[in-house]
């Protein structure tokens, strides 16, 4: 399944995402995914609990709800992390959420448009932001992220994987 659908019910938008994705050489070793999905969102506060439902729901349509929870919480922090940057390279920034899935797993990756590195920190115990890569990387089965040479900026990628699914079972062909 590919969606075109903006989140929030503002009607469809084409999505980039061509059939092949730009940075299928990066992500090779963790494919193949059957399942595909796109969204972009402006860089909005309001985009977080968007992509939060957005990827519930096609969880939902995919038979993934297993893994629904940990994918909602990964994608809150990557698309918190990107609407933050992308805020920081003017008010036209855009974030871009896709979704591939197969039978027991799902990638998300969140792309922005600033050419900071992401870096995971170690916040002080008083500290009000800095866990959200903490986060990721304790949910995650892996984590990374690498440049968007097609749109500039970055890509943040996480996997989640059903636990109860040997990694060599996970879905691949």
């Amino acid at each position: 399944m590919t969606s075109t659908e903006s989140c929030c019910g503002s009607g469809p938008v084409p999505a980039p995402a061509p059939a092949r994705l730009p940075w299928q050489k990066e992500l090779a070793a963790i494919g193949p995914w059957q399942l595909h999905d796109f969204l972009e969102l402006g860089a909005l506060p309001s985009a977080v609990p968007c992509a939060r439902y957005h990827t519930r729901h096609i969880l939902w349509e995919w038979r993934l709800t297993e893994l629904a929870e940990a994918a909602e919480l990964v994608t809150s922090e990557l698309v918190t992390n990107a609407v933050a940057a992308s805020r920081q390279t003017g008010p036209a920034g855009a974030v871009r959420l896709w979704l591939l899935g197969d039978a027991t797993r799902v990638l998300i990756l969140v792309g922005d448009g600033a050419a900071q590195v992401p870096v995971r920190r170690e916040p002080t115990a008083d500290a009000d932001s800095g866990r959200g890569l903490l986060l990721v990387e304790a949910i995650a089965a892996r984590w990374g992220w690498y440049r968007d040479h097609h749109g500039g900026g970055k890509i943040i990628w996480a996997e989640i994987r059903n636990p109860g699914v040997p990694e060599d079972q996970s879905g691949r062909e």
